[in-house]
């Protein structure tokens, strides 16, 4: 007894490794964590536009989020080439334009819809990258799940809204890639947090022409603060534990689930109900996001 006890205490405080399916277990509610977080600070923000738009809101969440990372990480100015800087500043501009995209488009449609259209671009990003015909069957799927989507009409899920949801998911396909180059030029967290300041920047003057001085209103301070630590601060802290903890390809079929959890989201927070063709598309393209990370990496291992 007394051996068992100490041992638990020796796992507890890191002496020794938990076992295997603890710390899979703890991965797994991290990642579920961090995607009710960051769709929960999406439907908090969609309070917001009222206030302060789309574009104000946007630039609240990216400096405030920016001056979290910023107090925490401490990321080095000095020392850089102009090539990372030039990394860093089309990494800030993508950042901007994929935050100023997506709230806009759930600005326009429920949440739920907006990040089944935007999770194909990773999906595309991922089928290309596997280099094989067979990955295309998937895309096939996540396809169908958009064809259902819009069986009813894209203009009943709002044309612009629509358009910026695919613009906020191309531009997520372009932040996974230039967010693996930032972490293989900078220390740490450096260049993810030096991108945050660039796109805050880029993204501020959008912000006081959509709300002048709405921005200053202390309703609208505590919660655009409150959507930066729902949509960045706790998300980023959630997945980084959660990848020492689980296989890449664990955690990439956990994120998938986004969609899905987004429209519960939506749902349990702003009242957005979804039709049965909506419900049945989110499930197909969660289908095809989680089979073509199984298949990579079933096709990686064989």
């Amino acid at each position: 007894m007394v051996h068992s006890v100490a041992r638990v205490t020796d796992v507890l405080t890191g002496a020794v490794p938990a076992p295997i399916a603890t710390r899979r277990g703890g991965g797994v509610w991290r990642v579920l964590a961090s995607q009710t977080s960051v769709h929960s600070g999406a439907a908090v923000a969609t309070t917001l536009f009222p206030l302060a738009g789309a574009a104000g809101v946007v630039s609240l969440r990216l400096l405030i989020g920016a001056a979290l990372l910023v107090a925490v990480g401490r990321p080095r100015l000095r020392g850089y080439t102009s090539r990372q800087w030039l990394l860093v500043g089309v990494f800030g501009a993508v950042l901007a334009g994929m935050n100023l995209a997506f709230y806009v488009a759930i600005a326009r449609m429920p949440i739920g819809p907006v990040v089944t259209l935007e999770v194909l671009g990773p999906l595309t990003l991922s089928v290309i990258t596997a280099r094989r015909r067979v990955a295309w069957l998937w895309a096939l799927l996540a396809l169908g799940g958009v064809a259902l989507l819009g069986s009813g009409g894209f203009d009943q899920l709002d044309p612009i809204g629509v358009g910026c949801a695919f613009l906020a998911g191309t531009a997520w396909a372009g932040y996974i890639m230039l967010s693996a180059r930032a972490g293989a030029n900078f220390p740490k967290r450096d260049g993810l947090t030096l991108a945050m300041l660039v796109a805050a920047v880029l993204a501020l003057p959008a912000g006081l022409l959509g709300a002048g001085g709405a921005l200053l209103d202390p309703r609208v301070l505590a919660l655009g603060a409150a959507v930066a630590v729902l949509s960045s601060v706790l998300p980023y802290t959630f997945e980084l534990s959660a990848l020492r903890l689980l296989p890449t390809s664990t955690f990439a079929v956990l994120m998938s689930l986004g969609p899905a959890i987004a429209a519960l989201a939506g749902f349990v927070l702003l009242g957005q109900e979804l039709h049965p063709a909506q419900i049945a598309a989110i499930g197909l393209v969660v289908a095809a996001s989680a089979g073509v990370v199984l298949w990579k990496d079933a096709a990686a291992t064989a």
